[in-house]
């Protein structure tokens, strides 16, 4: 009970000091956010106006306590860009950048430790050169640079796929309530939308999970290779147990806890919103709504996107932590 307070606190007074300090950047940054609203031939009665709207005519301590109390209540205000509440703007964005996320995740995750634990086995050898090869590419070649090329090709060139995008232009008007387009024309059996979406996914999933697989399968080798050179699987190997089994049976379930927290760590990064990939495919998640939103100076959604980002980060870290301590036995041993 006191270890999920403390992480509950910690979780709180992080996700606060996050607030805080992109509120303050926020006020002292040289643009002025009420021109975004009036417009710059705005007369100087209708700007005092809007100063005194958005409460920028108070001190900043006292505008950033009001905001702390909208907050609590759930209230993240009005995007001046879109003329809607934050949260709903939000709601709407993040469940585009959900789909996106999972799809890369799971392509990434899949084949990640396939390709790890692969290459671990073999290490040394051509497969293990490839696999390093494979991640290094990953890591090197800019992300922007890589959709573009895969745009070029598969939808240019080869008319693979559809161009950027969430859907096509005819199924523009689908109402999906939830936000999750994928999910939802699948489950109300609109399969001619749901088949469009999902035609439209694969290129910005193929380029994060791209991404994603080269550093599980970085990080999968490495924890992989580290628990081989223990004694115990020297012990495993003169008992002649076969290399398989020792993987599965016997690594796996040791590096169980930090590969989780490798997943769980991009997972955060891809649902933080890959801002250059949702860029090139004018993919409309919170990577293009926090750019847009830097771009008109909208600090509401400014504010609320970082809100969101922090609470997905912490939550995941905390949510990891406590899964650690029911499955590693190691820890309930320290607590005892």
């Amino acid at each position: 009970m006191k270890k999920v307070f403390s992480s509950v606190l910690v979780t709180v007074l992080t996700l606060l000091g996050l607030l805080v300090i992109t509120f303050f950047i926020g006020r002292k940054i040289p643009i002025d956010p009420i021109l975004s609203v009036v417009g710059e031939s705005a007369s100087p009665e209708i700007y005092e106006k809007a100063r005194i709207s958005m409460g920028l005519h108070l001190p900043v301590y006292e505008q950033f306590f009001l905001y702390l109390k909208k907050i609590i209540s759930g209230d993240f205000g009005y995007s001046f860009l879109t003329s809607r509440p934050v949260l709903e703007d939000l709601a709407h964005v993040f469940s585009a950048t959900i789909e996106l996320a999972t799809f890369s995740l799971i392509f990434g995750v899949s084949l990640g430790i396939f390709c790890g634990i692969w290459a671990a086995k073999s290490y040394g050898s051509w497969v293990d050169k490839f696999v390093g090869g494979v991640s290094l590419v990953g890591y090197s070649i800019p992300v922007f640079w890589f959709g573009l090329l895969l745009l070029l090709i598969f939808y240019f060139g080869l008319g693979w796929f559809p161009g950027p995008g969430r859907i096509s232009i005819y199924y523009q008007g689908y109402d999906a309530k939830s936000g999750f387009l994928l999910f939802e024309s699948l489950f109300r059996g609109d399969f001619d939308v749901f088949l469009d979406a999902l035609h439209h996914i694969i290129l910005p999933t193929a380029v994060l999970g791209y991404f994603n697989l080269s550093y599980i399968a970085k990080m999968t080798r490495s924890l992989v290779l580290t628990e081989m050179r223990k004694p115990y699987i020297l012990t495993a190997r003169v008992k002649g147990v076969s290399s398989s089994k020792i993987i599965w049976k016997h690594i796996i379930p040791n590096i169980r806890v930090p590969l989780l927290s490798v997943v769980a760590l991009s997972y955060g990064g891809l649902l933080e919103g890959t801002v250059l990939t949702e860029t090139v495919f004018s993919w409309p998640g919170l990577g293009s709504y926090l750019v847009n939103s830097l771009k008109n100076v909208d600090m509401n959604a400014i504010l609320g996107a970082t809100f969101l980002t922090g609470v997905v980060f912490v939550g995941l870290h905390t949510l990891v932590d406590s899964i650690n301590y029911l499955i590693d036995p190691r820890a309930k041993n320290d607590k005892k």
